[in-house]
């Protein structure tokens, strides 16, 4: 065999290996982790022996599937850290984790069913998210937004519980809406005005802003202070909670 053959059939490999993961994660989030191995082969367009080749069981492939998941919130994490200040980085980081995580059950399913989790590698990705969401942490306290007596696994199990709000609600802004409210609970008393504003996720470093006060997105100012709110209703809204007495 050539050597242009032997790297055509590698390069194959690695296609079908992305196409098994993305199918399977589909698979499992449709219908749980009872999918059968046929049935991802199916979705992928590729044949069971294909599957088995890189994959020789479900747990194996159930591993893969969370594992690749958690290293692209690892590489977010990284992307969040390069491409804005430390406070707007640890809140839009958060937003993604909450909201690529939004209907994926399986994982708690796997767990509490399968006393032999974590296995080695995603024992090893999720160490690798933890050090992430520590170091965008710390810059975060750093930079004076984020209060200094929260630790990343305070952080982390906020997020496990915003997901399951997010997932909860019956109303997708709504729900949004509350996962900010809680995360809101992070920010150091005092803190600067201009570092109150969530970017949203994912892809949100460019996305429009959301109003705080009904979730509703509406088109950022060119100049000037962000905006808090879509209009007038919602500020006055807004101001008036904060005005009114506790009862």
């Amino acid at each position: 065999m050539t050597t242009a053959s032997q790297d055509a059939r590698r390069a194959d490999a690695r296609r079908n290996r992305v196409k098994v993961l993305a199918a399977a994660a589909r698979a499992f989030d449709d219908h749980g982790i009872d999918v059968s191995l046929g049935e991802i082969a199916r979705q992928a367009g590729v044949g069971a022996g294909t599957v088995y080749r890189h994959f020789p069981s479900k747990e194996i492939l159930l591993e893969a599937v969370l594992v690749h998941q958690v290293d692209l919130l690892v590489d977010a994490a990284r992307r969040w850290a390069t491409r804005t200040t430390p406070v707007p980085a640890f809140f839009g980081f958060l937003l993604e984790v909450v909201d690529t995580s939004y209907g994926r059950k399986y994982a708690c399913e796997a767990v509490s069913r399968d006393t032999s989790w974590p296995r080695p590698g995603l024992a090893a990705s999720a160490q690798r998210f933890r050090q992430v969401l520590d170091e965008l942490l710390r810059a975060a306290q750093k930079a004076g937004g984020v209060r200094t007596d929260i630790s990343a696994d305070d952080v982390a199990a906020l997020t496990v519980g915003c997901a399951t709000i997010r997932a909860a609600h019956r109303d997708r802004t709504g729900g949004t809406r509350m996962v900010h409210l809680a995360l809101e609970g992070l920010r150091k008393s005092g803190a600067v005005t201009e570092e109150r504003e969530f970017r949203d996720a994912p892809g949100m470093l460019h996305a429009a802003p959301r109003c705080e006060e009904c979730g509703a997105r509406f088109d950022a100012r060119s100049t000037g202070r962000p905006a808090r709110y879509c209009g007038a209703t919602c500020r006055q809204r807004a101001h008036r909670r904060r005005v009114a007495p506790v009862p």
